[in-house]
């Protein structure tokens, strides 16, 4: 089971992947998309690179 923590990382990697994958397609869903992501990893003083490791699981 995931803590609130991972559970709120994963939710921000799964964001920012999908902003990578639909910048093209729709440039504002997807840097809505990023700023909710940021957001969340501002809340964990997580930096984006570090977010996968920050997960700590697998």
């Amino acid at each position: 089971m995931l803590t609130d923590r991972q559970e709120d990382l994963l939710m921000a990697v799964a964001l920012t992947e999908f902003s990578v994958h639909y910048e093209q397609a729709d440039p504002e869903l997807a840097e809505q998309a990023w700023q909710l992501a940021a957001d969340c990893l501002v809340d964990h003083d997580v930096e984006p690179a570090e977010a996968v490791d920050a997960l700590e699981i697998g």
